[in-house]
């Protein structure tokens, strides 16, 4: 009597384990997928705010050495090395007056699969 009980304690035991096993792999996997996604979706408004902040530091650096903002994103392209990967971003470049601060807005471009 005390051999199958613990004949039965190891095969539910056993069973528990290959169940088990299989499970915390999975969760643990799909953890790290869920991590990577968050960082790579942090990763990209990051870079699109990088871009904005150097969007508008040119145009400062631009008012401070010639006395007037740049006309539109060409200038700031040709004269200021500014380079923005239009697959990835369009930018809106909005220059009111040549002595006050144009408005910069950065999207992101959506890419339909």
């Amino acid at each position: 009597m005390v051999i199958n009980m613990k004949k039965s304690r190891t095969t539910i035991g056993s069973l528990l384990r290959a169940l088990l096993l299989p499970c915390i792999v999975i969760a643990v996997l799909l953890f790290f997928a869920a991590a990577l996604n968050s960082l790579e979706a942090g990763r990209e408004s990051e870079e699109m705010a990088q871009l904005e902040d150097v969007l508008r530091r040119s145009c400062v650096a631009c008012y401070a050495a010639e006395g007037t903002y740049p006309s539109d994103l060409e200038y700031l392209k040709e004269h200021y090395g500014v380079h923005v990967d239009e697959e990835k971003y369009t930018v809106y470049y909005n220059l009111f007056a040549q002595n006050l601060m144009p408005d910069i807005t950065v999207l992101e471009n959506k890419v339909q699969k």
